[in-house]
């Protein structure tokens, strides 16, 4: 074993949302990811705070490395949170747990590095389309907020290189006329209306409201849940339009960023509402928004879509790989 992974052990790895900061622990290498808990964001102060409660909990000490996913983008030292108060120094954070090594890195960065790793049981394919062994690969995931990332091939025997960016921000558009009078109620109340406005958890209540809005009714304010659970009940037409709209905008801005990257290894959806929706999504018009591209639906009537389905937050192992690839 190299003096370095010597002395690098145990590791812990972090899923750090607006909502939920997930942790995992690495005992040695080649370990499975174990002790792994869910800590409500807002029940603690601080990340630092978080990881002091997770590793009183475990009777554990701070470990030599650690690394995170976070919902946020990260450039230089200084993180502020987008949907959520926490804010704070990495270098600052490092020396108050005492590691020698601390990587933060954006949250959907480090489901990109997992997804190789995935069990074909951990997927389940929406559409036909099939992978293309050596392509780029896209990965979306409405939670919180709406994390964007993909992985592409590196070649010359190195790792696949995971983008970092923050393409959840990119303009809403849309595809038909009541998807045009939504989106004008959006950059009504926003300015900007951004894909994260409608395709995330606080996009249901958006769209919801935008419906209101629209139909002239005030309406009762609904939780994100509450919609989803009267839309599968079929019990509000309403909620059960803010779902079509929902899976037909994240299947816009899907085909998008399929095409953007080429992503020809396929388009993976995470991140903690699609999941939880079971077989929803299959009975959409997101397939159907994917492929709608033009001169290029044969394209993308080639390229899979995925569900990742995962029992172990697939970030907690991605932020392990990380630790070995970045």
């Amino acid at each position: 074993m190299a003096q370095t992974q010597a002395h690098s052990y145990p590791r812990l790895v972090g899923d750090i949302g607006g909502t939920n900061a997930r942790f995992g622990w690495l005992q040695e290498p080649g370990a499975a990811v174990t002790d792994i808990a869910t800590l409500k964001a807002a029940d603690h102060p601080s990340l630092t705070d978080a990881v002091r409660r997770y590793l009183d909990d475990q009777g554990k000490q701070p470990p030599p490395w650690c690394a995170i996913g976070i919902a946020n983008p990260v450039v230089g030292d200084h993180v502020q949170m987008t949907n959520h108060d926490w804010s704070f120094s990495i270098s600052d954070v490092q020396r108050q747990l005492g590691l020698a090594r601390f990587l933060v890195i954006n949250d959907f960065t480090a489901l990109a590095l997992a997804l190789p790793a995935l069990d074909p049981a951990e997927l389940r394919q929406v559409g036909g389309g099939h992978a293309v062994a050596g392509t780029p690969l896209a990965l979306l995931g409405p939670g919180t907020g709406l994390g964007v990332s993909g992985l592409l091939p590196a070649g010359s025997g190195h790792s696949a290189i995971p983008i970092e960016g923050e393409g959840g921000h990119v303009t809403l558009a849309a595809s038909d006329e009541r998807e045009e009078q939504v989106v004008r109620v959006l950059r009504r109340r926003f300015g900007h209306a951004s894909a994260e406005r409608a395709v995330s958890g606080q996009g249901l209540v958006n769209l919801h409201a935008a419906l209101c809005d629209l139909d002239g009714d005030a309406g009762a304010t609904l939780s994100a849940a509450e919609i989803t659970d009267r839309a599968a009940a079929g019990s509000d037409p309403r909620c059960v339009e803010v779902m079509e709209l929902f899976f037909g905008f994240l299947g816009t801005v899907a085909g998008n960023l399929a095409l953007s990257l080429g992503s020809r290894g396929g388009l993976y959806v995470g991140g903690g509402i699609v999941p939880r929706l079971g077989d929803a999504i299959d009975r959409s018009r997101f397939r159907e928004r994917f492929e709608d591209k033009g001169r290029f639906r044969p394209y993308l009537v080639q390229i899979p879509t995925f569900v990742v389905q995962a029992k172990v937050s697939p970030a907690l192992l991605g932020a392990a790989r990380a630790l070995e690839d970045l």
